[in-house]
């Protein structure tokens, strides 16, 4: 037998470690220093060096590597707020001064999300620091007033109060300070470089390149003639051929980008520095060096270019026996990080996969360079200067206006307007709009706009993609955590087992009201908070015996039977949280009022999983849990989180949240430690999630709009060290949450209709996902969420399905599938529980050792050779069932598979074979019409109940070992007769 704690879920060690997360991963800063050819040394300067994670241990070979993390970050059809949501539509303007009298501006919008009927304000906040951008909920009940859209800014004093500004004109205006954010389109340099070349006057000096470095060039982007050239030229003479005849040109996922390519530039014989040359490629932020020669030969170093400029030098090197490139990336010391980290090694053979990666890479490491000091302050004095030009400009004529419509300017955003103005407001908005659209298309058709629709990454599987889990789930959802591939779900009629495809088991009727869970598969646990106020409880159950109440459906157990489950001490408590890595000692802390109570599991090192699944229902846990201390707090604790110290021994804290603070208390003596401090009149705590970076403990805190990271220190003489580091970062959501989910490198924030997805090591957003009437449901492991769909006649369809409109000014391959809320001639409105699977974020496959408590038996080969099905209780489906399945399926699969093989075979010979990919329709593996037939008809029909499946693309490999190209495949019934040949 295995050790309970030794043993453990493979799902469950993810769900404990989606919590790490390392910033090595990036890169480290290396000092870099040139030398000439006698060895003097020429420039040095530091550098962040990304050359592939070498510590990381990896199963992925050159050419099968694969991964899920390669986004623009900050995309511009997600950050262009006003270009996307407020131009062509009425919306508001205003403009005033601060208490340090300084001007702002401010727009807002109600807008209908993504055509999704989900109307929300969106609002611009224009000052000479930046820009801020919130989403706020509509509500038809209650009208937002301008100064709690401010207030939700943090912005409460004013030195003259907003006024709406009614000129159309003022959008063009607005839309230059929303341009200086950065350019949508990109001009990137191109060096070749031959090997042994060490200065960057030999690299200028190249006339032309090499065969390699050709093919490099063609597959960045085409060969487009320089005169009369129409697109984006970045710099670049298109009448005289003053820059040269031609250039590389492409477009990327909407956003145009120019190659200043070295050898493409004018040539001089009589300038050895090239200045020409220099002129453009020294002016990039970001260039591309191609150095021929093998890998041990003397390698490229960004101290050997005499640049200012240039923050971020990409080395790519050829390597012609394997066909593969090889990627290094150097980025000044200032730059912020930014993604996709390096794959290790980083070599691509796939070379389209290659080019995708490394535009990503460019494009993110130019708009991570636009934050460092050197552009953010040119950035900040250019949008004050602006502001405070616009301010003058429009103050003359805001004091000659004094009419009714001006009363409104600090009440209501969208008010009725007087009768005796009406019409003349008409006619305003009117040219308002018109005006708008104008702007729009301007902006767009001059291609300072990115595109419609992305020209690469269309069959693109994003990680966070959802799939079907419950189609039309009627009860209301309180909490829930994953069991197995199971979900166990408390809701309005009781406690609830679902699984995929399977009807729901009743586990405790609706006497039990329980309003917070922790399934612990590996200590056999199932932990609940039940009911509220005084009454409330934690109670405590084994897992097997909840499991074989289930499986013999003995009883459906009340309020009433689980009285030898309650943990003393614990009445009346209102919040309790577990430690995150629970594989050596279980504690868990429980909150009653003010009082926290730290309670730990009893370890027995002889108590296994195995023996304890044997146990009697009726025996309790409880006995193995005590007491420990009892701490004191100055007020009740709104969010709670266990912090593992390094040791673990005297150093465990438990962070708290409550009034406008959280503090961090020691578990041992109690003390309590000031981490950080809210300044703002009201605070909404969302969560204190604790995350490990390369195992030293750290925080996120999260409330109102604000994500803050802070690292927290070992205890240094029974205090921890609690003080401003350089390694903390803070980041905004667009919209307050409810709830914050990590799981590295993503962080997802879930409110009331959208799912906003960031990066965790910067803040970054990668994409919103607009999902009405959204509820997460559990996210200890998987993500569950509930949320409206218009669902037709198939129940399991795909959420993608059933929800494919997305805006036309977003590109369709970047949208998460959407629910629209109306419901439509002929379908039914309801709502469903939908799960992203942690594997897809996290990019680790997963296999759960501990099945699903609902999961079919797998079906066995006995010596003879012929498969059976061990009998399963009382889940198993009645005679007359299988009987109709086993009937319908056949039908079904012959009618399929009428043609002929050898003619299906022929034309798969003549056509390519597509690469396996992962299905979201079925969360199957899909490679030939044959496995879509198997996968499609078996899954429907047999419901998975006769063949053990996988939902992980990874195990594909695997399956391939099992079965022949072919095919053979046996479908089974539970009658030995009924036996499908299939080949």
């Amino acid at each position: 037998y295995t050790d309970c704690f030794c043993s453990s879920s493979v799902s469950e060690d993810l769900g404990c470690r989606r919590g790490e997360f390392s910033r090595k991963h990036y890169g480290s800063v290396e000092l870099l220093i040139s030398s000439d050819a006698d060895g003097a040394i020429q420039r040095a300067g530091r550098f962040r060096v990304e050359n592939g994670s070498s510590g990381e241990s990896t199963d992925y070979a050159p050419g099968t590597w694969h991964r899920t993390d390669v986004h623009l970050e900050n995309p511009e059809y997600h950050t262009r707020w006003y270009l996307k949501y407020f131009l062509g539509k009425v919306h508001q303007n205003y403009v005033g001064t601060d208490a340090e009298k300084n001007p702002f501006f401010l727009s807002v919008v109600l807008s209908d999300q993504n055509n999704q009927r989900v109307p929300q304000y969106h609002s611009i906040l224009w000052r000479k620091t930046g820009t801020q951008k919130i989403c706020l909920p509509y509500s038809p009940t209650k009208t937002l007033s301008v100064k709690s859209i401010l207030s939700a800014m943090n912005l409460d004093k004013f030195e003259k109060s907003p006024r709406e500004i009614f000129h159309p004109e003022i959008q063009k205006d607005l839309l230059v300070l929303e341009e200086q954010e950065g350019s949508v389109n990109f001009k990137f340099g191109v060096l070749y470089a031959k090997d042994g070349q060490l200065t960057d006057d030999e690299m200028f000096s190249n006339e032309t390149g090499s065969e390699s470095f050709q093919r490099f060039l063609y597959l960045l982007g085409d060969t487009i003639t320089l005169k009369g050239w129409t697109g984006y030229r970045g710099g670049l003479d298109i009448k005289n051929d003053t820059t040269g005849t031609c250039s590389i040109y492409t477009v990327f996922q909407g956003h145009e980008i120019m190659f200043h390519v070295s050898t493409m530039l004018p040539y001089s014989r009589e300038n050895k520095q090239q200045v020409e040359r220099k002129r453009h490629i020294g002016n990039d932020i970001v260039t591309i060096v191609f150095q021929e020669g093998e890998e041990f030969s003397p390698a490229f170093k960004p101290s050997m270019i005499r640049s200012h400029f240039t923050h971020i030098f990409a080395l790519v090197r050829y390597n012609k026996q394997n066909d593969s490139y090889r990627l290094k990336i150097f980025s000044e010391e200032s730059v912020p990080l930014f993604g996709p980290p390096l794959p290790s090694p980083p070599v691509f053979t796939n070379h389209q996969e290659f080019r995708d990666f490394l535009l990503v890479k460019l494009i993110n490491g130019e708009k991570a360079t636009l934050e460092t000091p050197t552009f953010s302050q040119k950035r900040q004095r250019t949008l004050d200067m602006l502001i405070r030009s616009l301010y003058q400009d429009l103050m003359p004529d805001l004091h000659k206006v004094n009419n009714m419509l001006n009363r409104r300017s600090f009440s209501d955003v969208l008010p009725e307007s007087p009768k005796s103005t009406r019409k003349k407001e008409e006619a305003r908005q009117a040219e308002f709009v018109r005006l708008g659209q104008a702007l729009k298309l301007k902006t767009t058709v001059k291609g300072d706009a990115t595109a419609n629709l992305a020209t690469t990454s269309f069959g693109k599987k994003e990680p966070w993609e959802s799939q079907s889990f419950c189609s039309n789930f009627p009860h209301e959802v309180v909490c829930a955590d994953s069991w197995g591939q199971s979900l166990l779900v408390s809701t309005d009629a009781g406690i609830l087992l679902i699984d995929d495809g399977q009807p729901s088991v009743q586990v405790f009727d609706k006497t039990l009201q329980i309003k917070q869970m922790h399934v612990l598969e590996t200590l056999d646990l199932l932990i609940a908070r039940t009911d509220k106020g005084k009454e409330s409880r934690l109670l405590v159950f084994r897992l097997s015996a909840v499991q074989k109440d289930i499986e013999t459906k003995q009883i459906i157990r009340s309020k009433y039977d689980c009285r030898e489950n309650k943990l003393e001490r614990t009445k009346g408590c209102h919040l309790y949280a577990i430690n995150t890595h629970h594989g050596s000692e279980l504690r868990i802390v429980v909150a009653i009022r003010n009082k926290l109570l730290l309670v730990t599991k009893k370890y027995n090192p002889h108590n296994s999983l195995t023996s304890s699944s044997l146990l009697s229902s009726s025996e309790s846990p409880v006995e193995e849990f005590q007491y420990i201390r009892e701490i004191c707090l100055s007020d009740p604790p709104v969010v709670m989180t266990l912090v593992d110290g390094p040791t673990g021994d005297s150093d465990n804290m438990i962070c708290v949240a409550y009034r406008h603070q959280f503090d961090l208390v020691n578990e041992s003596t109690g003390e309590s430690y000031r981490l950080h401090h809210v300044e703002t009149n009201k605070v909404n705590f969302v969560a204190a999630i604790d995350v490990y970076e390369d195992g030293e403990a750290g925080l996120l805190l999260c409330y109102n709009y604000v994500c803050q990271y802070r690292k927290v220190y070992p205890f240094n003489g029974g205090s921890p060290l609690i003080q401003p580091s350089a390694y903390d970062f803070h980041f905004s959501w667009n919209q307050v949450p409810y709830a914050v989910v990590c799981a590295f490198p993503y962080i997802l924030a879930f409110t009331t209709d959208s799912i906003e997805i960031r990066l965790v090591v910067n803040g970054n957003l990668v994409h919103t996902a607009v999902v009405p009437e959204l509820q997460l449901v559990a996210s200890r492991s998987d993500i569950y969420f509930k949320a409206t769909a218009a669902v037709s006649g198939s129940s399991d369809s795909s959420f993608k399905e059933m929800c494919s409109r997305s805006s036309p000014q977003t590109p369709t391959a970047y949208e998460m599938p959407e629910c629209p809320l109306s419901s439509l001639e002929g379908e039914i409105p309801c709502k469903s529980l939908y799960k992203i699977p942690l594997s897809n974020l996290v990019g680790r496959s997963i296999e759960r050792p501990l099945k699903s408590p609902l999961a079919p038996k797998v079906i066995t080969t006995t010596s003879s050779g012929i498969a059976s099905l061990p009998v399963t209780h009382s889940l198993s489906l009645s005679r007359m069932e299988i009987k109709e399945i086993a009937s319908r399926t056949r039908k079904e699969l012959l009618g399929l598979l009428d043609e002929p093989i050898a003619k299906t075979e022929s034309a798969q010979k003549q056509k390519k074979v597509p690469r396996r990919q992962s299905d979201p329709k079925q969360g199957t593996v899909r490679s030939t019409s044959s496995d879509r037939i198997m996968s499609s008809s078996f899954e429907s029909y047999a419901e998975g109940r006769h063949l053990s499946t996988s939902s992980d693309p990874d195990t594909s490999a695997n399956r391939e070992k099992s079965s022949p190209s072919s095919y053979p495949f046996q479908l089974i019934s539970l009658y030995d007769e009924d036996i499908i040949d299939l080949k």
